[in-house]
């Protein structure tokens, strides 16, 4: 097949009321384009009809549409990856199923690929979201680059543009869990960031819970930095010296004024926050514990159950694929 000069890799997970919508703006606005393209659409292990629609869709649209069916519900940066390695473009844009990033938008991310950038970011013009979500991204947006020093206006917006250099390295990296649009960040030698539209969602919840968001940010931290371990040794450090200088006091006092019954209360009060340092070091040394007894497994980070698309003799079929997809084992 010849590789197209635009890859678009859709992630879908339970986006049943939604698709047609997407389908109805999303080829319309790469017409539009004037470039040749396709749309992967992965299906991450929906249990609704999604899968069946993608399917309708690709034989409305076979020599502009491959569909990627997953084995299971793998994440959406998993799905994302199993995009990336079935994409042939030179320019790769990720873009959400729920039209919240307005796929109108596609082309100002192709024509600042063609300014000579490898890496095109995105921030939300007026964002549809409630308060508190604004504010905690806003919150987690600084922190993560005050740990990592990756800078990026806002990690939430999945509608980036990537080089084929980059989508190769990346397809070559074998990291089990990772946060795809900081890691691009990290390749990239010419990255911008522009501002894009964005909209409520079409129909439907977003598949994010608050857990959900807090371990994705947590993963995000602990996936591209050393710096909260490094904290732990530094903040070890000052608790040591306090507890010398306190033993000291105590014990001066002790000599001075005698006994006294009160600093009973106020040496439980030091044991518990010592204590809740303690149990919070362990949590976070345990992530990144976590982090290598996934990757030293070495299984794979998803599995593959069939690729729907169109081959050169210009028959279409399903390719059965039973191998694990996963590039740490290649």
């Amino acid at each position: 097949m010849n590789k197209p000069e635009l890859s678009v890799a859709i992630p879908v997970y339970n986006e049943e009321a939604g698709l047609i919508e997407l389908f109805s703006r999303l080829y319309p606005a790469l017409d539009a384009l004037e470039l040749t393209y396709e749309v992967i659409f992965i299906n991450d292990g929906s249990y609704d009809r999604s899968a069946e629609m993608l399917e309708e869709q690709y034989y409305i649209r076979p020599d502009t549409t491959r569909i990627v069916l997953l084995n299971g519900n793998y994440g959406q940066h998993m799905a994302i990856l199993a995009g990336f390695e079935q994409s042939r473009g030179n320019i790769v844009i990720t873009l959400d199923a729920d039209l919240q990033n307005p796929p109108e938008e596609i082309g100002k991310l192709v024509t600042k690929m063609r300014e000579n950038h490898d890496y095109v970011g995105t921030i939300r013009l007026h964002r549809h979201d409630s308060l508190f979500r604004r504010k905690a991204s806003a919150a987690m947006n600084r922190i993560r680059e005050r740990i990592t020093h990756i800078r990026m206006g806002d990690q939430g917006c999945m509608l980036r543009a990537y080089s084929r250099r980059i989508i190769d390295t990346i397809n070559l990296c074998g990291e089990v869990d990772t946060f795809i649009p900081a890691l691009a960040y990290t390749l990239a030698y010419n990255p911008i960031e522009i501002e894009v539209l964005h909209e409520e969602r079409f129909a439907g919840e977003s598949k994010y819970s608050l857990y959900g968001l807090i371990r994705l940010n947590f993963n995000l931290i602990t996936g591209f930095s050393l710096v909260p371990l490094q904290w732990l040794s530094f903040i070890g450090v000052i608790l040591s010296s306090g507890s010398a200088i306190l033993f000291m006091l105590l014990l001066v006092r002790r000599f001075i004024i005698g006994a006294e019954v009160h600093v009973v209360f106020t040496l439980f009060a030091i044991t518990f926050f010592l204590l809740g340092i303690i149990i919070f070091s362990l949590g976070l040394l345990g992530e990144y514990i976590g982090r290598i007894y996934q990757q030293v497994r070495a299984r794979p980070r998803y599995l593959v159950r069939a690729v729907i698309q169109k081959y050169e003799s210009n028959v279409s079929a399903y390719t059965a694929r039973t191998d694990c997809v996963a590039p740490q084992l290649d």
